[in-house]
Protein backbone atom coordinates (compact mmCIF):
# COMPACT_ATOMS: atom_id res chain seq x y z
CA UNK A 1 0.00 0.00 0.00
CA UNK A 2 2.84 2.64 0.83
CA UNK A 3 4.37 1.88 -2.21
CA UNK A 4 1.30 2.28 -4.55
CA UNK A 5 1.23 5.26 -2.65
CA UNK A 6 4.13 6.81 -3.41
CA UNK A 7 4.10 5.36 -7.36
CA UNK A 8 1.00 7.67 -8.44
CA UNK A 9 2.54 11.01 -8.51
CA UNK A 10 5.62 9.77 -10.56
CA UNK A 11 3.32 8.18 -12.99
CA UNK A 12 1.38 11.78 -12.94
CA UNK A 13 4.63 13.57 -13.23
CA UNK A 14 5.69 11.62 -15.97
CA UNK A 15 2.24 12.47 -18.30
CA UNK A 16 3.29 16.50 -17.58
CA UNK A 17 0.97 17.33 -14.90
CA UNK A 18 2.44 21.03 -14.19
CA UNK A 19 3.76 20.61 -10.39
CA UNK A 20 1.99 23.89 -9.44
CA UNK A 21 -1.32 21.64 -10.13
CA UNK A 22 -0.24 18.78 -8.45
CA UNK A 23 -1.50 19.70 -5.19
CA UNK A 24 -4.89 20.74 -5.92
CA UNK A 25 -5.54 17.75 -8.33
CA UNK A 26 -4.65 15.63 -4.77
CA UNK A 27 -6.87 17.95 -3.14
CA UNK A 28 -9.69 17.09 -5.28
CA UNK A 29 -8.89 13.07 -5.29
CA UNK A 30 -8.62 13.48 -1.55
CA UNK A 31 -12.11 15.19 -1.67
CA UNK A 32 -13.83 13.00 -3.75
CA UNK A 33 -12.38 9.76 -1.72
CA UNK A 34 -14.41 11.22 1.03
CA UNK A 35 -17.11 12.15 -0.63
CA UNK A 36 -17.40 8.60 -1.50
CA UNK A 37 -16.90 7.09 2.09
CA UNK A 38 -19.97 9.58 2.76
CA UNK A 39 -22.36 8.61 0.42
CA UNK A 40 -21.42 5.26 0.90
CA UNK A 41 -22.14 5.39 4.77
CA UNK A 42 -25.25 7.50 4.04
CA UNK A 43 -26.02 4.69 1.26
CA UNK A 44 -25.57 2.15 3.53
CA UNK A 45 -27.58 3.82 6.73
CA UNK A 46 -30.57 4.36 3.79
CA UNK A 47 -30.49 0.35 3.63
CA UNK A 48 -30.39 -0.32 7.22
CA UNK A 49 -33.26 1.64 7.54
CA UNK A 50 -35.48 0.16 4.80
CA UNK A 51 -34.41 -3.02 6.01
CA UNK A 52 -35.20 -2.05 9.01
CA UNK A 53 -38.47 -0.22 8.55
CA UNK A 54 -39.85 -3.23 6.20
CA UNK A 55 -39.19 -5.53 8.75
CA UNK A 56 -41.11 -3.18 11.43
CA UNK A 57 -44.00 -2.72 8.90
CA UNK A 58 -44.08 -6.80 8.10
CA UNK A 59 -44.02 -7.54 11.73
CA UNK A 60 -46.57 -5.01 12.02
CA UNK A 61 -48.84 -6.69 9.98
CA UNK A 62 -47.95 -10.26 11.07
CA UNK A 63 -49.56 -8.98 14.24
CA UNK A 64 -52.33 -7.57 12.59
CA UNK A 65 -53.35 -10.41 10.72
CA UNK A 66 -52.70 -12.93 13.89
CA UNK A 67 -55.39 -10.80 15.62
CA UNK A 68 -58.04 -11.42 13.34
CA UNK A 69 -60.51 -14.25 14.00
CA UNK A 70 -62.63 -14.54 10.45
CA UNK A 71 -65.59 -17.37 10.18
CA UNK A 72 -65.57 -20.06 7.79
CA UNK A 73 -67.36 -19.18 4.57
CA UNK A 74 -68.77 -22.60 4.28
CA UNK A 75 -71.93 -21.34 6.19
CA UNK A 76 -73.03 -18.80 3.90
CA UNK A 77 -75.80 -20.17 1.87
CA UNK A 78 -75.55 -21.46 -1.63
CA UNK A 79 -78.69 -19.01 -2.53
CA UNK A 80 -77.41 -15.92 -2.38
CA UNK A 81 -77.59 -12.41 -4.84
CA UNK A 82 -75.16 -12.39 -7.46
CA UNK A 83 -72.22 -10.72 -6.91
CA UNK A 84 -72.47 -6.88 -7.88
CA UNK A 85 -76.32 -7.13 -7.18
CA UNK A 86 -75.53 -3.17 -6.14
CA UNK A 87 -73.14 -1.05 -7.98
CA UNK A 88 -71.55 -0.06 -4.63
CA UNK A 89 -70.00 -2.22 -1.88
CA UNK A 90 -72.47 -3.58 1.05
CA UNK A 91 -70.71 -4.24 5.05
CA UNK A 92 -72.59 -5.64 7.33
CA UNK A 93 -71.53 -4.42 10.83
CA UNK A 94 -72.84 -6.68 14.44
CA UNK A 95 -72.04 -6.04 17.51
CA UNK A 96 -72.08 -8.63 19.40
CA UNK A 97 -72.60 -9.10 22.48
CA UNK A 98 -70.83 -12.96 23.11
CA UNK A 99 -69.53 -13.41 26.97
CA UNK A 100 -65.83 -15.25 25.53
CA UNK A 101 -62.55 -13.79 25.29
CA UNK A 102 -63.20 -12.08 28.53
CA UNK A 103 -66.06 -10.11 27.17
CA UNK A 104 -68.15 -11.17 30.35
CA UNK A 105 -66.28 -8.81 32.37
CA UNK A 106 -67.59 -5.59 30.61
CA UNK A 107 -70.91 -7.17 30.03
CA UNK A 108 -71.47 -9.20 32.69
CA UNK A 109 -73.43 -12.64 32.17
CA UNK A 110 -71.77 -15.71 32.09
CA UNK A 111 -68.82 -17.25 29.33
CA UNK A 112 -71.17 -19.71 28.74
CA UNK A 113 -74.22 -17.60 27.18
CA UNK A 114 -75.39 -18.27 23.87
CA UNK A 115 -74.27 -15.27 21.56
CA UNK A 116 -76.39 -12.92 20.63
CA UNK A 117 -76.32 -9.48 18.20
CA UNK A 118 -76.86 -6.93 20.28
CA UNK A 119 -77.57 -4.21 17.22
CA UNK A 120 -76.76 -4.40 13.38
CA UNK A 121 -76.51 -2.22 10.48
CA UNK A 122 -75.86 -2.46 7.09
CA UNK A 123 -73.55 -0.18 5.37
CA UNK A 124 -73.94 0.52 1.45
CA UNK A 125 -70.08 2.44 0.47
CA UNK A 126 -71.19 3.45 -2.74
CA UNK A 127 -69.27 3.22 -5.90
CA UNK A 128 -67.99 6.85 -5.41
CA UNK A 129 -66.74 6.53 -2.43
CA UNK A 130 -67.47 9.70 -1.11
CA UNK A 131 -71.11 8.79 -0.19
CA UNK A 132 -72.12 6.07 2.30
CA UNK A 133 -75.31 4.91 4.28
CA UNK A 134 -75.77 3.26 6.83
CA UNK A 135 -79.54 1.13 7.73
CA UNK A 136 -79.51 -0.01 11.11
CA UNK A 137 -82.09 -3.43 11.59
CA UNK A 138 -83.76 -3.17 14.68
CA UNK A 139 -82.69 -6.78 17.00
CA UNK A 140 -86.24 -7.56 17.07
CA UNK A 141 -87.55 -7.07 13.58
CA UNK A 142 -89.51 -10.14 12.68
CA UNK A 143 -87.59 -11.67 8.76
CA UNK A 144 -87.52 -14.81 7.60
CA UNK A 145 -84.23 -16.43 8.46
CA UNK A 146 -83.45 -18.96 6.15
CA UNK A 147 -81.63 -22.12 6.17
CA UNK A 148 -78.05 -21.81 8.20
CA UNK A 149 -74.94 -24.69 9.16
CA UNK A 150 -75.15 -25.71 12.34
CA UNK A 151 -72.48 -27.35 14.16
CA UNK A 152 -72.60 -30.39 13.42
CA UNK A 153 -72.61 -29.51 9.59
CA UNK A 154 -76.34 -30.00 9.21
CA UNK A 155 -78.88 -26.92 8.01
CA UNK A 156 -81.92 -25.78 9.82
CA UNK A 157 -85.13 -25.32 7.83
CA UNK A 158 -86.41 -21.66 6.76
CA UNK A 159 -87.72 -20.04 9.70
CA UNK A 160 -90.35 -16.97 8.89
CA UNK A 161 -91.81 -14.75 11.50
CA UNK A 162 -88.76 -15.01 14.01
CA UNK A 163 -86.74 -11.83 15.16
CA UNK A 164 -83.64 -10.67 13.81
CA UNK A 165 -81.34 -11.45 16.63
CA UNK A 166 -82.45 -14.97 16.58
CA UNK A 167 -80.40 -15.58 13.45
CA UNK A 168 -76.82 -14.49 15.18
CA UNK A 169 -77.88 -17.43 18.13
CA UNK A 170 -78.39 -20.68 15.52
CA UNK A 171 -76.55 -23.22 16.38
CA UNK A 172 -76.59 -21.83 20.11
CA UNK A 173 -72.74 -21.36 20.84
CA UNK A 174 -71.36 -19.48 23.03
CA UNK A 175 -69.66 -17.33 19.58
CA UNK A 176 -72.29 -17.07 17.75
CA UNK A 177 -73.15 -17.61 13.80
CA UNK A 178 -72.06 -14.91 12.06
CA UNK A 179 -72.62 -16.23 8.37
CA UNK A 180 -76.39 -16.90 9.26
CA UNK A 181 -76.69 -13.30 9.98
CA UNK A 182 -75.43 -12.34 7.02
CA UNK A 183 -77.27 -14.99 5.03
CA UNK A 184 -80.56 -13.67 6.92
CA UNK A 185 -79.38 -10.09 5.61
CA UNK A 186 -79.40 -11.53 1.76
CA UNK A 187 -82.75 -13.01 2.32
CA UNK A 188 -83.95 -9.54 3.40
CA UNK A 189 -82.62 -7.14 0.86
CA UNK A 190 -82.18 -9.26 -2.17
CA UNK A 191 -78.09 -7.34 -1.88
CA UNK A 192 -74.75 -9.04 -2.06
CA UNK A 193 -73.19 -8.42 1.52
CA UNK A 194 -69.50 -8.06 0.38
CA UNK A 195 -68.18 -8.44 3.89
CA UNK A 196 -69.21 -8.76 7.67
CA UNK A 197 -67.31 -7.49 10.39
CA UNK A 198 -68.41 -8.49 14.04
CA UNK A 199 -67.30 -6.56 17.01
CA UNK A 200 -67.40 -7.37 19.93
CA UNK A 201 -67.66 -5.70 23.89
CA UNK A 202 -63.65 -5.68 24.03
CA UNK A 203 -63.24 -4.58 20.88
CA UNK A 204 -65.51 -1.50 21.31
CA UNK A 205 -63.76 -0.85 24.18
CA UNK A 206 -60.50 -1.00 22.98
CA UNK A 207 -61.49 1.02 20.00
CA UNK A 208 -62.75 4.31 21.79
CA UNK A 209 -59.66 4.18 24.33
CA UNK A 210 -57.37 3.97 21.22
CA UNK A 211 -58.49 7.36 19.79
CA UNK A 212 -58.48 9.14 22.97
CA UNK A 213 -62.27 9.34 23.25
CA UNK A 214 -65.19 9.50 21.93
CA UNK A 215 -67.78 13.21 22.05
CA UNK A 216 -71.68 12.29 22.76
CA UNK A 217 -74.31 14.34 24.11
CA UNK A 218 -76.05 12.75 27.27
CA UNK A 219 -79.94 14.43 27.90
CA UNK A 220 -79.90 13.86 31.60
CA UNK A 221 -78.18 12.69 34.22
CA UNK A 222 -77.59 8.63 34.41
CA UNK A 223 -77.57 6.30 37.34
CA UNK A 224 -76.37 2.81 37.51
CA UNK A 225 -80.00 1.71 37.80
CA UNK A 226 -81.18 3.04 33.89
CA UNK A 227 -78.26 0.57 32.68
CA UNK A 228 -79.39 -2.05 34.85
CA UNK A 229 -83.14 -1.65 35.70
CA UNK A 230 -83.06 -4.70 38.06
CA UNK A 231 -81.02 -2.85 40.58
CA UNK A 232 -82.86 -1.81 44.08
CA UNK A 233 -81.74 1.27 43.42
CA UNK A 234 -80.80 4.08 41.77
CA UNK A 235 -77.09 3.42 42.14
CA UNK A 236 -73.92 5.81 41.47
CA UNK A 237 -73.78 8.39 38.63
CA UNK A 238 -72.61 7.37 35.27
CA UNK A 239 -73.26 10.11 33.52
CA UNK A 240 -73.95 13.98 33.95
CA UNK A 241 -76.14 15.93 31.62
CA UNK A 242 -74.10 17.43 28.89
CA UNK A 243 -71.31 17.23 25.99
CA UNK A 244 -68.76 15.28 26.93
CA UNK A 245 -66.11 12.75 25.65
CA UNK A 246 -66.48 8.84 26.77
CA UNK A 247 -64.23 5.82 25.67
CA UNK A 248 -63.43 2.03 26.98
CA UNK A 249 -66.35 0.74 30.00
CA UNK A 250 -67.62 3.93 29.61
CA UNK A 251 -68.23 3.81 25.64
CA UNK A 252 -69.91 0.99 25.91
CA UNK A 253 -72.15 1.59 29.01
CA UNK A 254 -73.52 4.67 26.64
CA UNK A 255 -74.12 3.12 23.37
CA UNK A 256 -76.13 -0.36 25.88
CA UNK A 257 -78.40 2.26 27.73
CA UNK A 258 -82.09 1.54 26.97
CA UNK A 259 -84.27 1.63 29.73
CA UNK A 260 -83.25 4.81 31.71
CA UNK A 261 -83.07 7.46 28.75
CA UNK A 262 -85.52 8.07 25.77
CA UNK A 263 -88.39 6.37 25.73
CA UNK A 264 -86.82 3.08 26.36
CA UNK A 265 -87.35 1.93 23.43
CA UNK A 266 -84.60 -0.31 21.68
CA UNK A 267 -85.77 2.21 18.54
CA UNK A 268 -84.71 4.60 20.20
CA UNK A 269 -81.03 3.14 21.72
CA UNK A 270 -80.83 2.70 17.70
CA UNK A 271 -80.95 6.65 17.37
CA UNK A 272 -78.49 7.35 19.82
CA UNK A 273 -76.16 4.33 18.61
CA UNK A 274 -75.96 6.02 14.66
CA UNK A 275 -75.34 8.94 16.82
CA UNK A 276 -72.56 7.71 18.48
CA UNK A 277 -70.98 5.87 15.26
CA UNK A 278 -71.47 9.05 13.43
CA UNK A 279 -68.83 11.09 16.15
CA UNK A 280 -66.39 8.04 15.92
CA UNK A 281 -65.87 8.33 12.50
CA UNK A 282 -66.04 11.96 12.66
CA UNK A 283 -63.09 12.12 15.06
CA UNK A 284 -60.91 9.01 13.18
CA UNK A 285 -61.46 11.36 9.86
CA UNK A 286 -60.14 14.40 11.78
CA UNK A 287 -57.54 12.47 13.27
CA UNK A 288 -56.34 10.96 9.66
CA UNK A 289 -55.91 7.76 7.83
CA UNK A 290 -52.37 7.73 8.51
CA UNK A 291 -50.75 4.50 9.26
CA UNK A 292 -49.36 5.97 12.27
CA UNK A 293 -52.81 6.57 13.38
CA UNK A 294 -54.46 3.40 11.25
CA UNK A 295 -51.98 0.60 13.09
CA UNK A 296 -52.97 1.65 16.47
CA UNK A 297 -56.48 1.65 15.67
CA UNK A 298 -56.07 -1.77 13.26
CA UNK A 299 -54.46 -3.13 15.81
CA UNK A 300 -56.90 -2.46 18.89
CA UNK A 301 -59.49 -3.46 16.80
CA UNK A 302 -58.56 -6.69 14.97
CA UNK A 303 -57.66 -8.15 18.22
CA UNK A 304 -61.75 -8.71 19.06
CA UNK A 305 -62.79 -8.36 15.41
CA UNK A 306 -64.58 -11.22 13.41
CA UNK A 307 -64.65 -11.14 10.09
CA UNK A 308 -65.54 -12.85 6.70
CA UNK A 309 -62.88 -14.47 4.96
CA UNK A 310 -62.51 -11.74 1.97
CA UNK A 311 -61.33 -9.43 5.21
CA UNK A 312 -59.04 -11.95 6.73
CA UNK A 313 -55.73 -10.35 6.39
CA UNK A 314 -54.35 -7.04 7.38
CA UNK A 315 -53.91 -5.68 4.25
CA UNK A 316 -57.32 -6.14 3.03
CA UNK A 317 -58.48 -4.82 6.20
CA UNK A 318 -56.49 -2.16 5.92
CA UNK A 319 -57.38 -1.48 2.30
CA UNK A 320 -60.90 -1.84 2.93
CA UNK A 321 -60.34 1.70 5.91
CA UNK A 322 -58.31 3.75 3.29
CA UNK A 323 -60.98 3.21 0.74
CA UNK A 324 -63.62 4.89 3.33
CA UNK A 325 -61.40 7.47 3.90
CA UNK A 326 -62.70 10.36 0.79
CA UNK A 327 -66.34 9.46 2.27
CA UNK A 328 -67.83 13.40 2.87
CA UNK A 329 -69.73 13.77 6.31
CA UNK A 330 -72.57 15.09 5.34
CA UNK A 331 -73.02 12.25 2.84
CA UNK A 332 -72.24 9.43 5.18
CA UNK A 333 -75.85 8.87 6.51
CA UNK A 334 -77.47 6.96 9.17
CA UNK A 335 -81.30 5.68 8.44
CA UNK A 336 -83.56 3.02 10.13
CA UNK A 337 -85.52 0.14 8.27
CA UNK A 338 -89.14 1.23 7.46
CA UNK A 339 -90.35 -0.07 10.52
CA UNK A 340 -93.81 -0.20 12.66
CA UNK A 341 -94.90 -2.05 15.72
CA UNK A 342 -96.29 -5.05 15.79
CA UNK A 343 -97.24 -6.22 19.14
CA UNK A 344 -93.74 -5.82 21.56
CA UNK A 345 -92.03 -6.63 18.27
CA UNK A 346 -90.83 -4.41 15.04
CA UNK A 347 -92.46 -5.38 11.55
CA UNK A 348 -90.93 -4.30 8.37
CA UNK A 349 -93.09 -2.11 6.28
CA UNK A 350 -93.58 -2.15 2.86
CA UNK A 351 -93.24 -1.29 0.08
CA UNK A 352 -90.77 1.40 1.56
CA UNK A 353 -88.47 -1.32 2.57
CA UNK A 354 -88.59 -2.91 -0.92
CA UNK A 355 -87.62 0.91 -2.70
CA UNK A 356 -85.07 0.98 -0.41
CA UNK A 357 -83.18 -1.89 -1.40
CA UNK A 358 -83.83 -0.81 -4.81
CA UNK A 359 -82.40 2.37 -4.28
CA UNK A 360 -79.34 0.82 -2.80
CA UNK A 361 -78.66 -1.32 -5.80
CA UNK A 362 -79.18 1.81 -8.17
CA UNK A 363 -76.52 3.53 -6.06
CA UNK A 364 -79.14 5.92 -5.19
CA UNK A 365 -78.54 8.83 -2.20
CA UNK A 366 -81.12 10.08 -0.37
CA UNK A 367 -81.81 12.96 -2.03
CA UNK A 368 -81.90 11.38 -5.86
CA UNK A 369 -77.77 11.29 -6.98
CA UNK A 370 -76.74 9.03 -8.99
CA UNK A 371 -73.58 7.76 -7.01
CA UNK A 372 -72.26 4.53 -9.20
CA UNK A 373 -71.41 6.37 -12.25
CA UNK A 374 -73.43 5.96 -15.53
CA UNK A 375 -77.59 5.98 -15.26
CA UNK A 376 -78.96 2.11 -16.14
CA UNK A 377 -80.99 2.03 -19.41
CA UNK A 378 -83.28 -0.75 -18.53
CA UNK A 379 -86.29 1.26 -18.06
CA UNK A 380 -89.21 1.44 -15.59
CA UNK A 381 -89.99 -1.48 -12.86
CA UNK A 382 -91.63 -4.56 -13.51
CA UNK A 383 -94.20 -3.71 -12.16
CA UNK A 384 -94.78 -1.06 -14.79
CA UNK A 385 -94.59 -3.78 -17.39
CA UNK A 386 -98.55 -4.16 -16.59
CA UNK A 387 -101.16 -1.78 -18.57
CA UNK A 388 -102.76 -1.70 -15.40
CA UNK A 389 -100.33 -0.96 -12.68
CA UNK A 390 -100.84 2.39 -12.50
CA UNK A 391 -103.69 2.17 -10.73
CA UNK A 392 -102.33 2.93 -6.83
CA UNK A 393 -105.76 1.52 -5.41
CA UNK A 394 -106.54 -1.40 -7.79
CA UNK A 395 -106.01 -4.03 -4.82
CA UNK A 396 -107.56 -2.46 -2.35
CA UNK A 397 -109.08 -4.71 0.23
CA UNK A 398 -107.27 -7.47 -1.23
CA UNK A 399 -104.79 -10.02 0.90
CA UNK A 400 -102.24 -11.58 -0.58
CA UNK A 401 -99.58 -13.98 0.40
CA UNK A 402 -96.12 -13.76 -1.49
CA UNK A 403 -94.02 -16.95 -2.34
CA UNK A 404 -90.76 -17.15 -4.11
CA UNK A 405 -91.03 -20.40 -6.26
CA UNK A 406 -87.26 -19.96 -7.81
CA UNK A 407 -83.43 -19.89 -6.42
CA UNK A 408 -83.78 -15.66 -6.74
CA UNK A 409 -82.64 -14.52 -3.60
CA UNK A 410 -85.39 -11.59 -2.68
CA UNK A 411 -87.55 -12.18 -5.28
CA UNK A 412 -90.44 -12.16 -2.72
CA UNK A 413 -89.68 -9.03 -1.54
CA UNK A 414 -90.08 -7.43 -4.83
CA UNK A 415 -93.00 -9.61 -5.94
CA UNK A 416 -94.49 -7.70 -2.17
CA UNK A 417 -93.19 -4.13 -3.52
CA UNK A 418 -95.19 -4.74 -6.74
CA UNK A 419 -98.38 -5.56 -4.88
CA UNK A 420 -98.51 -3.13 -2.28
CA UNK A 421 -97.56 -0.21 -4.86
CA UNK A 422 -100.75 -1.03 -6.24
CA UNK A 423 -102.36 -0.94 -2.90
CA UNK A 424 -102.46 -4.68 -1.91
CA UNK A 425 -102.01 -5.65 1.45
CA UNK A 426 -99.33 -8.55 1.84
CA UNK A 427 -99.94 -10.70 4.64
CA UNK A 428 -96.19 -12.26 4.13
CA UNK A 429 -93.05 -13.21 2.14
CA UNK A 430 -91.88 -16.92 2.22
CA UNK A 431 -89.70 -19.14 0.05
CA UNK A 432 -91.95 -21.54 -1.93
CA UNK A 433 -92.13 -25.40 -1.43
CA UNK A 434 -90.33 -25.60 -4.22
CA UNK A 435 -88.06 -23.53 -6.25
CA UNK A 436 -88.83 -24.59 -9.66
CA UNK A 437 -91.47 -22.63 -11.02
CA UNK A 438 -91.23 -21.47 -14.66
CA UNK A 439 -93.78 -19.36 -14.72
CA UNK A 440 -96.07 -17.25 -11.96
CA UNK A 441 -99.00 -18.88 -10.52
CA UNK A 442 -101.88 -17.07 -8.42
CA UNK A 443 -103.20 -19.31 -6.15
CA UNK A 444 -106.60 -18.84 -4.76
CA UNK A 445 -109.88 -20.34 -2.73
CA UNK A 446 -113.03 -20.66 -2.93
CA UNK A 447 -115.12 -17.20 -4.01
CA UNK A 448 -111.84 -15.67 -4.50
CA UNK A 449 -110.94 -16.06 -8.39
CA UNK A 450 -112.50 -12.08 -9.30
CA UNK A 451 -109.73 -10.77 -6.67
CA UNK A 452 -106.74 -13.76 -8.29
CA UNK A 453 -107.64 -12.09 -11.78
CA UNK A 454 -107.12 -8.54 -10.63
CA UNK A 455 -103.98 -10.04 -8.63
CA UNK A 456 -102.91 -11.14 -12.16
CA UNK A 457 -103.33 -8.04 -13.76
CA UNK A 458 -99.87 -6.93 -12.16
CA UNK A 459 -98.21 -10.47 -13.08
CA UNK A 460 -98.56 -10.88 -17.07
CA UNK A 461 -98.75 -14.30 -17.83
CA UNK A 462 -98.80 -15.74 -14.72
CA UNK A 463 -101.37 -18.88 -14.32
CA UNK A 464 -104.43 -19.19 -11.98
CA UNK A 465 -104.84 -21.97 -9.89
CA UNK A 466 -107.74 -22.61 -7.73
CA UNK A 467 -107.25 -24.40 -4.23
CA UNK A 468 -109.56 -26.20 -1.69
CA UNK A 469 -108.05 -23.95 1.11
CA UNK A 470 -108.56 -19.68 1.79
CA UNK A 471 -106.51 -17.08 0.85
CA UNK A 472 -104.45 -15.72 -2.40
CA UNK A 473 -101.32 -16.79 -3.18
CA UNK A 474 -98.81 -15.29 -5.53
CA UNK A 475 -96.01 -17.80 -6.37
CA UNK A 476 -93.15 -16.25 -8.52
CA UNK A 477 -91.76 -18.20 -11.44
CA UNK A 478 -88.50 -17.40 -13.41
CA UNK A 479 -90.97 -15.65 -15.91
CA UNK A 480 -91.35 -12.64 -12.79
CA UNK A 481 -87.24 -13.07 -12.01
CA UNK A 482 -86.86 -12.30 -16.23
CA UNK A 483 -89.20 -9.29 -16.31
CA UNK A 484 -87.53 -7.92 -12.69
CA UNK A 485 -83.96 -7.98 -14.04
CA UNK A 486 -85.71 -7.16 -17.73
CA UNK A 487 -87.22 -4.23 -16.56
CA UNK A 488 -84.86 -2.92 -13.11
CA UNK A 489 -86.50 0.24 -11.08
CA UNK A 490 -83.99 2.80 -10.94
CA UNK A 491 -85.67 4.89 -7.93
CA UNK A 492 -85.04 8.54 -7.84
CA UNK A 493 -84.24 8.25 -4.02
CA UNK A 494 -84.27 6.49 -0.63
CA UNK A 495 -88.24 6.59 0.45
CA UNK A 496 -89.63 9.83 1.97
CA UNK A 497 -90.56 7.68 4.70
CA UNK A 498 -86.90 6.85 5.36
CA UNK A 499 -85.14 9.88 4.22
CA UNK A 500 -86.69 12.25 6.74
CA UNK A 501 -85.60 10.64 9.68
CA UNK A 502 -81.71 10.60 8.27
CA UNK A 503 -78.63 11.35 10.52
CA UNK A 504 -75.64 12.80 9.07
CA UNK A 505 -72.35 11.96 10.48
CA UNK A 506 -71.69 15.99 10.79
CA UNK A 507 -75.08 16.17 12.57
CA UNK A 508 -75.12 18.16 15.86
CA UNK A 509 -74.43 15.78 18.34
CA UNK A 510 -77.31 16.31 20.89
CA UNK A 511 -80.08 16.37 17.85
CA UNK A 512 -82.77 13.65 17.44
CA UNK A 513 -81.37 11.22 20.08
CA UNK A 514 -84.29 9.62 21.21
CA UNK A 515 -87.59 8.32 19.14
CA UNK A 516 -90.65 9.07 21.01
Amino acid sequence: MTTSHKTAPSRRRSKGVPPQRRGGSRRRASGGRGGRSRGRTALVMALSLVVLGTAGLGWLYLKLNGNINTFGADGLSDNRPEAGSSKGENVLVIGSDARVGGNDALGGGSKDDIGRSDTAFLLHVYADHRHALAVSIPRDTLVTIPPCKLPDGGWTESRPNTMFNAAYSVGNTAEGNPACSQNTVEHLTGLRVDHTVVVDFKGFAALTDVVGGVPVCVPQDIYQKDLNPNRASRGSLLFSKGEQKVSGKQALDWVRIRHGIGDGSDIGRIKRQQAFVASLIKKVKADGFTPTKLFPLADAATKSLTVDPGLGSADKLLSFAMSLKDVDLHNTKFVTIPWRYEGARVAIVEPDASELWAALRADRTIDGKDAGGKKSKKGKAAASASPDAGQGDLGKGIDVGVYNGTTTPGLATRGASVLTGRGFTVTGTENAGSQNHAITIIQYGPGRQAEAETVAKLFPGAELQALTGPGINVVLGEDFTAAADGASAEPTSVPTSVAADARSADDDLCSNLSYG
